[in-house]
């Protein structure tokens, strides 16, 4: 099963990461405002979200993509992360 759960993941972060240069590509080629958007229409935002605002749609595909990467790295054992804590004694 967690061989599964990264393979799904690991295929899902491959074509989030491919789905966002696509478009990081193609944007050139649409660069026009789509009809019925203005600034104002726009809703403010404040703290994290604004930073995620800023990033646009292709930018987002990709950096899910790597979430996802990672987690199926870390799923399959790729990645491993150890936490230890010693008490000293007197």
């Amino acid at each position: 099963m967690q061989d599964f759960i990264a393979a799904l993941m690991a295929g899902l972060g491959t074509i989030l990461v491919l789905a966002g240069a696509t478009v990081t590509v193609l944007k050139p080629v649409a660069a026009e405002q789509p009809a019925g958007f203005t600034a104002e229409t726009a809703t403010p935002a404040t703290g994290w979200k604004r930073v995620v605002r800023r990033l646009d749609g292709a930018d987002r595909l990709i950096a899910w993509g790597v979430v996802l990467l990672v987690l199926a790295a870390v799923a399959a054992g790729a990645i491993s992360f150890n936490f230890g804590a010693e008490a000293g004694s007197k």
